[in-house]
């Protein structure tokens, strides 16, 4: 078994990664829409119980995406929500194993960043690579294909 693997010798693997990714990604924002409006109110029933010494606590809540994002990926299931239900799956680079935790919250927080600084242009990169990386998957040592019952004429 070699790793990762080859597109030409397993084209499932790759096969219609990059526009999964894109409905994985959005999927993700509308269940990270959900879970922050609950945190929202919680929050808010806590400010207001507290009489407003709680408001502090507002602060943290742009570290939900990155820990939704970097635990899910790093975690066993290897893939957010949207990942699992598209049938994606994230790979460490160097072998067929979770990424790190250290890994996931780097490619988290670079995929925000080029996003924030460039829009979709990175994703189009994908595009042209046969292993359909993006720029913040070559920098953090992550590989995204599809589940190994995904697709067929799939040989991991």
């Amino acid at each position: 078994m070699t790793w990762p693997p080859d597109p030409l010798a397993n084209p499932g693997a790759y096969r219609g990664v990059t526009l999964r990714r894109v409905f994985a990604y959005w999927l993700d924002l509308l269940i990270l829409g959900g879970l922050l409006f609950l945190i929202y109110m919680a929050l808010t029933l806590l400010v207001v119980a507290s009489l407003g010494l709680a408001w502090p606590l507002y602060l943290l809540t742009p570290a939900v995406p990155l820990a939704y994002h970097a635990l899910c990926t790093s975690g066993s299931a290897q893939a957010t929500m949207g990942m699992r239900l598209l049938g994606l799956i994230a790979h460490r680079d160097d072998g067929p194993a979770p990424p790190s935790l250290g890994q996931a919250l780097i490619h988290t927080l670079l995929l925000y960043l080029s996003l924030a600084i460039l829009g979709g242009l990175p994703l189009l990169i994908a595009l042209f690579n046969g292993r359909r990386r993006t720029p913040h998957d070559l920098l953090a040592g992550v590989l995204v294909l599809r589940r190994q019952g995904e697709s067929r004429n799939m040989k991991l």
